[in-house]
């Protein structure tokens, strides 16, 4: 295992305090808070279902205000944004979602409220049609238009002049995430202070056909079902633009055969293995040059751990992977009761922290 590849015992709960004052050189984070995980979901499936349904409050958390960014000719996205008194004067955390997640999904609420203690605004962002969104545009979301994040994070550095950002993604986010940050490459504003990404789905036919396993019988469903109910809620609003042919829409039994059908069909793909192709972040995370958390679980489901073994992502020095041995699929039910419950979520603003040269005490 690289000595960037942090997946063993450590004893000490926060990141090295290293970056600061403008340095943004990743660091090479030697000692991390152990995950020791729920002794009763050690098991991966039961990790990843009792994270979607573990009862959680988030008194903490300001009441947010929506707002709408643009992010192309007559395609708006929808952020809950939480500002702290004087924004300009704070980090600020842009968050994003998973495949038919949305801004309410449960690891956004948590991560958002540990974020807003911690002293960050914190944008907790739609994707596109996602979270009751689907009249904001007349195109479908995918797992390859890093270009809508990108204009959030710009129109908040150009239009707010806001000092300092993070973009963390989980899943299907976290492969959005890693695309913009390696399309920037070294053209990334200063603003742009680091990238996190939990179970990043960044090599996404690997992600597909992991699904398709029958032991993921469960989560292929969950997807299909809710990826076709609003598949036929679009194609209502927009007849004309999502035409579906009832017979080959009611064979889709699988996350590929979706992408198959409708992604590649309405969003320029010949089918899915070049939407997966073209869209997967593992194509430019050699060219990331800021720096970049990227924490996935070994036992994750349907994130197969096997790509994250990749010599790009091994020898850039900008990203630093942490893979416990289990955690789920964006999980990561701790032991530790309390705030440390969910562990991605602390360790995620654990790094944003050691990176930012804003006092936020």
């Amino acid at each position: 295992m690289s000595r960037r590849t942090i997946a063993r015992r450590a004893d000490v709960s926060e990141f090295p305090m290293r970056g600061l004052h403008g340095d943004l050189r990743a660091p090479t984070i030697r000692v991390v808070k152990e995950f020791v995980p729920h002794k009763t979901f050690r098991n991966p499936h039961l990790m990843t279902i009792a994270a979607n349904f573990w009862p959680r409050k988030f008194s903490r958390l300001s009441k947010s205000v929506s707002r709408l960014f643009e992010v192309e000719p007559d395609t708006q996205v929808r952020g809950e944004c939480h500002w702290q008194e004087t924004p300009q004067s704070h980090p600020t955390l842009v968050l994003l979602h998973g495949l038919e997640g949305s801004s309410e999904s449960g690891y956004m609420l948590g991560s958002a409220e540990k974020g807003f203690i911690a002293g960050f605004n914190v944008v907790r962002l739609n994707q596109r049609n996602c979270g009751g969104t689907e009249k904001l545009t007349q195109t479908l979301y995918h797992s390859g238009l890093s270009g809508d994040i990108r204009a959030v994070l710009l129109e908040l550095i150009e239009r707010n002049g806001l000092p300092e950002i993070f973009a963390a993604g989980f899943s299907m986010g976290g492969n959005l995430v890693l695309k913009m940050a390696g399309e920037f490459g070294d053209a990334a504003p200063p603003q742009l202070r680091a990238f996190i990404a939990i179970a990043p789905a960044f090599d996404l036919a690997a992600c597909a056909d992991a699904l398709a396993e029958p032991q993921n019988f469960l989560y292929n469903r969950h997807f299909v079902k809710r990826l076709k109910k609003r598949m036929r809620y679009k194609s209502g609003l927009f007849p004309d633009l999502f035409p579906l042919d009832p017979a080959s829409f009611r064979r889709i039994g699988t996350v590929r055969n979706f992408d198959d059908v409708v992604t590649a069909r309405f969003c320029g793909f010949q089918d899915a293995a070049e939407y997966y192709a073209r869209s997967s972040a593992r194509n430019v995370i050699a060219a990331i040059r800021r720096p970049t958390l990227i924490l996935t679980a070994q036992d994750d489901p349907f994130v197969p751990f096997r790509p994250f073994q990749n010599s790009a992502i091994q020898a850039n020095p900008h990203i630093t992977l942490i893979a416990p041995p289990h955690g789920g699929h964006c999980a990561f039910i701790s032991q530790e009761a309390g705030r440390g419950r969910f562990w991605a979520e602390s360790q995620m603003v654990e790094f944003c922290l050691s990176k930012t040269s804003v006092n936020v005490l």
